[in-house]
């Protein structure tokens, strides 16, 4: 599939590839995330993307709600620790009316105050449910640990404390910061033809005009010190993070580390720890291992649920799974099987026209460039045993492994 790309006058980035389909994945994402709040404006992005949708200056929160769905569309948003993404999925004949209403809550946001104090506590709600998951909570304390006194220990969802102090001039102010065209992608994935993404996107979102000059730049992810933390938390069951920092998103070994990854604890119930501490043991119903890549840096995890009396168990067995990477490695037979799964994992994946959309937004934000699903499987391929032994002994080594316990 091919791939379309130019930027507006205003410094909007535009990517568009062709799709069969007969919904069309059309986004915004804002180079804003959590990682470029500053102390005072804990949770300030994930607040943003909740206010976007709550006025503009030719549309109510009532209007927006109702632009797509009167259409069957779809209009949702998510924040990261590193970007904000406003997205829609609608009918073909529809993508004009979704770049229109993406450009104007994106570019023309009002955050009226009456709104701001229904919607504060929404969000306070948010946070006290997922305080209640243990199982989600621990991985946003587990980074806050690898990333100890850096914008990337912040939690997304910020704190109920800074949200009551917040009003329309500190959304405005983070806006003119950040919601620019020029730190913005437009993304497109759809059976649409260029040229009439071309027209639509110049004609609706290249009068928006960039309030500030320039991107604002990130503060780096800090020193990395391993350490071992247990806290107490009122659960039936223990949770457990083990890992340490990972690679950036083009980082020469993040293929590597993501196949090593596969094996080890991913989503296949075929892997290492699954089976060793699920299949054969039956002491946990969820283990997994899992990596994330940021622009810079990365974080390597496993996780796992048990009964208290079982910690030290399956802590020993997640790091001997570890160390037989670190010391064996993968046999040819081993790697060429790890090899095959990934790539088929990879193919299934694209069948998700919403992931892809994503991450084709995404890519193009941070990176400027988008790697096709053929690109990846060669550098799969690349792959080789000696390779791949250098990356597990750079990022499994136990001497450098955080561990983080509720209990």
């Amino acid at each position: 599939m091919s791939l379309n790309t130019f930027t507006l006058d205003n410094g909007l980035r535009v990517i568009h590839m062709q799709s069969y389909a007969h919904v069309v994945y059309s986004g915004i994402i804002v180079n804003a995330g959590t990682r470029n709040e500053k102390p005072e404006q804990t949770g300030m992005a994930h607040f943003m993307e909740h206010m976007s949708f709550k006025g503009t200056g030719k549309r109510s929160a009532w209007h927006i709600l109702n632009r797509m769905e009167t259409v069957g569309g779809d209009l949702n948003a998510f924040t990261t620790k590193e970007d904000t993404v406003f997205y829609c999925a609608s009918l073909e004949r529809d993508f004009e009316r979704a770049a229109e209403l993406l450009g104007d809550i994106v570019f023309d946001s009002t955050y009226p105050q009456s709104e701001i104090e229904k919607e504060v506590g929404v969000i306070v709600d948010e946070i006290r449910s997922y305080q209640d998951s243990p199982s989600e909570l621990i991985f946003d304390d587990f980074e806050a640990l690898l990333f100890h006194g850096t914008p990337l220990a912040g939690q997304i969802l910020g704190t109920e404390e800074h949200l009551l102090t917040y009003g329309t001039r500190n959304a405005q102010d983070f806006a003119c910061s950040f919601y620019n065209p020029s730190n913005a992608v437009f993304f497109v994935y759809g059976d649409l033809d260029s040229k009439r993404v071309e027209r639509v996107a110049s004609r609706y979102l290249s009068h928006y005009a960039n309030r500030v000059a320039g991107i604002p730049e990130l503060e780096g992810p800090g020193i990395y010190c391993p350490q071992c933390v247990e806290m107490h938390k009122d659960t039936h069951q223990a949770h457990v993070m083990i890992g340490s920092r990972g690679v950036g998103g083009r980082h020469e070994n993040r293929i590597g580390l993501y196949l090593l990854n596969n094996v080890l604890g991913g989503p296949g119930m075929n892997s290492r720890l699954n089976l060793s501490m699920r299949e054969r043991t039956g002491l946990v119903y969820n283990v997994e291992s899992n990596v994330s890549s940021y622009t810079d840096t990365g974080v390597f995890c496993i996780y796992f649920g048990c009964d208290l009396k079982d910690i030290e168990r399956c802590r020993r067995i997640a790091v001997k799974e570890l160390d037989r990477l670190c010391q064996d490695g993968l046999s040819d037979a081993q790697l060429r099987a790890a090899k095959k799964q990934l790539i088929g994992q990879m193919g299934v994946s694209t069948d998700s026209f919403e992931n892809v959309a994503l991450g084709l937004g995404k890519s193009w934000l941070h990176y400027g460039d988008y790697q096709m699903l053929s690109q990846l499987t060669e550098q799969i391929k690349g792959l080789d045993r000696g390779k791949l032994l250098d990356i597990a002994q750079d990022i499994f080594n136990t001497e450098n492994l955080t561990t983080l316990i509720y209990k």
